[in-house]
């Protein structure tokens, strides 16, 4: 069995709490199981659990009785209350215990920061019940600041543990289109082929490398005229000649990737192989421009201005790129209406697309890591359309 345990990451808690005191901020109560993952090195079953992260001195992780073996093991704080998820006295839900723990535990600092304005959170090990928090969990601290925008800014930017974490579930996704890549065959319905991906992750991905003690796969899969934007997967067959999309996601240990990769069962009907060099070719300026102090703005109207280039004015509707880390989708987004600009250390998932009316078109999607020296590819597997076989 695969036992992991990463050594403390002082380089993005050094960051932390520098920004903390930039801002003013004595400490973060945080709940969102990404950022508990992030300021504590554990990464909780249920997303009942939460942190109190000082500027000084030794974080207070709150953590599911269950799981207190796990924490012994990953966290990186030597302060780790329990909290019962059933209390026979105590009728009230787990979250109300974790509450009191946590104003207990923050108590003495004046300026507490909590997530105010946290529009997305990652997936508890479980996922599927993504716990929300109630009314009163926010009522607790009146007087708190927001320290989303603190956390986002500190996550931008990823130490080489985080990259070396990255790097491993890139592995994964690229090892499972490996897979697919092998058994892929006309007359397998989308379903079908996505499980083959979906099972290599989770069968291959736990374990891998020795370095990762739980892989999960996400994924959207469609065929031919199925390709369009948020639609699901069903019982479609493989279409011959014209591309399967696998808009997927790998979680390891709680770092992710974000990936759109493409597989053709014989030969490639021309009018996909026309928009594949067209799109490639939006698609490899953009990886280009991806260099440090280069601006997000003009990132995302670059891209959207090659597409439209391509006969689709004002596509794609999903954005183009995006931050990838401890979520799928985090800070920094490109937006041509928005501003910032890249630095080195930022992965961005880059992902411009052409959708035909009524059905089919291409989307192109890997993650870059920003250096110094250009941009670098994350993930093993081909961009464009592969044939398969």
């Amino acid at each position: 069995m695969c036992v992991v345990s990463w050594p403390r990451d002082d380089a993005k808690l050094d960051r932390v709490r520098a920004l903390m005191g930039e801002q003013g901020v004595d400490a973060i109560v945080a709940r969102a199981p990404d950022n508990v993952l992030y300021l504590t090195g554990f990464w909780g079953m249920k997303g009942y659990d939460a942190v109190v992260f000082p500027r000084q001195g030794e974080p207070t992780l709150i953590c599911l009785e269950a799981s207190a073996d796990d924490a012994a093991r990953t966290a990186w704080t030597g302060d780790v209350r329990l909290f019962a998820g059933y209390d026979p006295v105590d009728p009230r839900p787990p979250t109300a215990r974790v509450l009191e723990t946590a104003v207990a535990a923050a108590s003495d600092y004046e300026t507490i920061g909590l997530e105010l304005s946290l529009g997305t959170q990652a997936s508890d090990r479980m996922v599927g019940e993504p716990t929300t928090y109630t009314r009163a969990w926010f009522d607790a601290f009146p007087a708190a600041v927001d320290a989303a925008p603190l956390l986002a800014e500190a996550r931008m930017v990823k130490t080489d543990q985080e990259l070396e974490r990255m790097r491993l579930a890139n592995e994964i996704a690229g090892a499972a289109m490996d897979h697919v890549r092998g058994v892929i065959r006309p007359g397998l319905t989308e379903a079908q082929i996505a499980a083959e991906w979906l099972g290599f992750v989770h069968g291959e991905g736990t374990g891998w490398a020795g370095k990762v003690e739980l892989a999960l796969g996400f994924s959207l899969v469609w065929s031919g005229p199925g390709i369009r934007t948020f639609t699901a997967t069903t019982d479609r067959p493989v279409v011959e000649g014209e591309p399967t999309l696998f808009e997927i996601w790998v979680c390891a240990d709680g770092y992710w990737c974000d990936h759109t990769k493409n597989l053709v069962c014989g030969e490639l009907d021309e009018r996909y192989r026309e928009l594949e060099d067209g799109l490639l070719a939006v698609y490899e300026a953009a990886v280009g421009d991806c260099v440090p102090g280069a601006s997000l703005a003009e990132l995302d109207r670059t891209i959207r201005a090659g597409v439209d280039r391509l006969g689709f004015p004002g596509q794609p509707s999903h954005p183009v790129a995006h931050g990838v880390g401890a979520r799928a989708h985090e800070p920094p987004y490109a937006h041509q209406a928005g501003g910032g600009d890249l630095r080195s250390g930022m992965v961005l998932a880059i992902e411009p697309g052409c959708y035909w009316d009524g059905g089919g078109g291409l989307r192109v999607e890997d993650n870059f890591l920003v250096t110094e020296d250009g941009p670098e590819k994350l993930c093993p597997f081909p961009d464009g359309i592969v044939r398969a076989g």
